[in-house]
């Protein structure tokens, strides 16, 4: 009987000690993960080209060499009240709350400081020019915004920014 109860207290201890192995991380194992198979990007690269041929699901929102797009939207208070809060979360930072290019961040962006919105400039540009750069945005100084907003919310951004304080003074 003793020897039985001892030979079951070293299975358990043996199967006890493989757990262990494996809970402490004495012994690893590579597990396969989903994460490890997909397509990684670092911050700022370029994503992988769109596929030929291929047609975004809201449309296409300008064709390349046919100049800047018109604006599809209206000014109307839902436009501009959708661009005020997507503007306060995407460019305040950078170009402030009022679009005078004096954000929080912006003294930290020396020499190339944001660009004050409200300036003849900008308000002499096209609808479809500020779309342009909001999509865009600059090589070196303002990044891209056509992956963090839809098409739509670029439109009242940039309704928005037509109403800014200062405007036209």
């Amino acid at each position: 009987m003793i020897k039985r109860l001892t030979i079951l207290l070293g299975l358990v201890a043996l199967a006890g000690s493989l757990v262990l192995l494996f809970t402490y991380d004495i012994l690893k194992i590579d597990w396969i993960s989903f994460m490890e198979i997909q397509p990684a990007y670092k911050p700022m690269e370029d994503p992988l080209p769109v596929p030929a041929q291929s047609i975004p699901v809201d449309g296409a929102a300008f064709v390349p060499g046919m100049g800047a797009p018109a604006n599809p939207l209206t000014a109307d208070e839902v436009s501009l009240a959708r661009g005020a809060q997507l503007y306060s979360i995407n460019c305040s930072h950078c170009h402030g709350g009022s679009g005078l290019g004096n954000g929080p961040v912006a003294v930290f962006l020396e020499p190339a400081r944001p660009t004050d919105l409200t300036s003849e400039v900008v308000q002499n540009k096209s609808d479809g020019a500020l779309f342009l750069t909001i999509s865009n945005g600059v090589p070196g100084r303002m990044p891209a915004l056509n992956e963090n907003l839809t098409v739509r919310d670029r439109w009242d951004v940039v309704n928005f920014l037509r109403s800014l304080p200062g405007v036209g003074e």
